[in-house]
Order: C-alpha cells, then sequence, then structure tokens
C-alpha cells in the first residue's frame, strides 16, 4: 500500500501574514500530498508537539518578521529531542541568503524565497522523501 506524504505547514511566531503559506499548502494538496496547516500564531512547540502527532514526513514553516535564526534552530532542537530526526523541516520567507546558509549547515532543508516556484517545492519535497523514506510513498 502507498502511504501518501504527509506535510506540516505553519505560521511561527507573531507573522500573520498566511497568504503565501496558503498557496504553498493548496500546492501540496494539489500534487497529492495531505496537508496539515497548523494557523497562525503557533510556537517551536506547539508545531514539533503537531508534527510528533499527525505523524508527518515533512514540516514546513513560513516566516516574514525576521525570526527565523530563532524559530528554526528552535523547531530544530524540538525535532531531535523528540525523536524526529527523520522529518524534514524546511521553510520560507523573507530571509536573507547568508542566514539561509547558516540554517542548513544547522540541518534545515530547503529555505524558498519569495517568488519560488510552488512546482519546485513541490519537487524538493517528493525527492527528498524518495530518498529518505523507508516505505514507498505516493507522490
Amino acid at each position: 500500500m502507498e502511504k501518501k506524504i504527509r506535510v506540516l505547514v505553519a505560521k511561527a511566531g507573531l507573522d500573520g501574514h498566511d497568504r503565501g503559506i496558503k498557496v504553498v499548502a493548496a500546492s501540496l494538496r494539489d500534487a497529492g500530498m495531505e496537508v496539515i496547516y497548523t494557523g497562525l500564531r503557533k510556537t517551536p512547540e506547539m508545531i514539533v508537539e503537531a508534527a510528533l502527532q499527525e505523524d508527518v514526513d515533512a514540516v514546513g514553516i513560513s516566516l516574514l518578521s525576521g525570526a527565523h535564526m530563532t524559530i528554526f534552530p528552535k523547531v530544530l532542537q524540538l525535532m531531535k529531542h523528540k525523536g524526529l530526526d527523520d522529518v524534514l523541516l524546511f521553510g520560507g520567507g523573507i530571509i536573507p541568503q547568508k542566514d539561509i546558509d547558516e540554517l542548513k549547515r544547522m540541518g534545515v532543508g530547503e529555505l524558498f524565497t519569495p517568488g519560488a516556484s510552488t512546482q519546485d517545492i513541490v519537487a524538493y519535497i517528493r525527492s527528498w522523501a524518495r530518498e529518505h523514506r523507508k516505505e514507498k510513498l505516493a507522490t
């Protein structure tokens, strides 16, 4: 039996701009993935707990507030603490290239900036899932 890729998407912190993440969520859903959208103003703890409860393959965080160097490392730390080492953490938003490079060194996956193609996001998640998941996944 094929298992669909399950992706949790979240808006962390006080950022209330959710148009972009809703477009991404719809694109992932249209591509055949199961998408869980947690809504606005979630803490890293809430995001990781939801990821654990929903048994997701990937977690996507959208940040436009400038808190990316706080939020992403905290989510990564909590994911490791909860045993979610096999779950992809990726994201997007307004993030300077030097910070993207640093976050990737820490273990965050791809970070998509404004104007990124939703097709590229779908392709990235599918590619990661094929490479990292043992079960056969539907794409």
